[in-house]
């Protein structure tokens, strides 16, 4: 599990960083792992794709 959240990355910071404006799933050290997407929901779902939530057990 590596704990992603959405991140928006506006065009001044784009800039800066090198990369495209637009959303990113990222690590909570800040690295980038995909994107830009387009929108918040595209990001949340390839965050579900590569992290998905841990399976509930069987009792």
């Amino acid at each position: 599990m590596q704990n992603l959240s959405p991140r928006h990355v506006k065009t001044e910071e784009s800039t800066r960083l090198g990369v495209t404006s637009g959303w990113y799933s990222t690590k909570v050290s800040g690295t980038f792992v995909s994107g830009p997407h387009d929108s918040e929901s595209d990001c949340l779902r390839k965050i579900a794709e590569i992290d998905p939530p841990p399976a509930k057990k069987k009792r």
